[in-house]
């Protein structure tokens, strides 16, 4: 082998390792601040775009259903109810309904949606908070949603004023406020 070519190996390699600063992420660092695997404190559910966080626990869509109901039980308290509903276009839907206005929504027993709202009457108050990530919460005036990065209105929906935020995560707005938030199959009769 060329002498001179072993040294420009070993002085490139030398070079190249001599620029690592020691600051950049593992890969399970990069993956704890991207996405869905964030966590967040203890009480707090956040909705994503692709699943949601409950606590320090992350699912994606596709997670299993007693996971994913366990994480919830210990960050907002036990279910209030669940049901189900044969006719939806997706397919037959489970839900589960949780104080703070979440519902989640599960098919062959895997997490394939939720859906953030009101509070109905006579549902306990949360133990927990529940949360978009962002600045859009349930609530908010319509002028931080019209705001928001990815906000276009669904022209013609026949459900009310609805919006998306991303091609991801979609709303409603009543009067001057956000009334409802989802993400992932639905069971909307359109």
């Amino acid at each position: 082998m060329n002498r001179n070519l072993v040294f420009l190996a070993l002085a490139g390699a030398l070079a190249l390792g001599g620029c690592d600063s020691g600051e950049v992420p593992s890969p399970v660092e990069r993956q704890q601040t991207q996405g869905v695997e964030a966590p967040v404190a203890d009480n707090v559910v956040e909705l994503r775009s692709e699943g949601l966080t409950a606590g320090t626990e992350a699912f994606y869509f596709a997670a299993g259903q007693k996971e994913v109901e366990a994480a919830l039980a210990k960050t907002v308290g036990a279910s209030l109810r669940s049901g189900s509903n044969a006719e939806c276009g997706a397919g037959p839907v489970t839900f589960t309904d949780y104080a703070g206005g979440l519902t989640v929504h599960f098919q062959d027993s895997r997490l394939v949606g939720w859906n953030w709202h009101l509070a109905q009457d006579g549902d306990r108050p949360a133990t927990g908070i529940v949360k978009l990530a962002g600045e859009v919460q349930i609530g908010s005036a319509r002028s931080i949603a019209e705001a928001a990065l990815g906000f276009a209105r669904v022209e013609g929906s026949t459900l009310g004023e609805e919006f998306a935020l991303g091609d991801r995560i979609g709303g409603f707005l009543d009067g001057d406020a956000v009334e409802m938030l989802y993400a992932g199959t639905q069971c909307f009769f359109r």
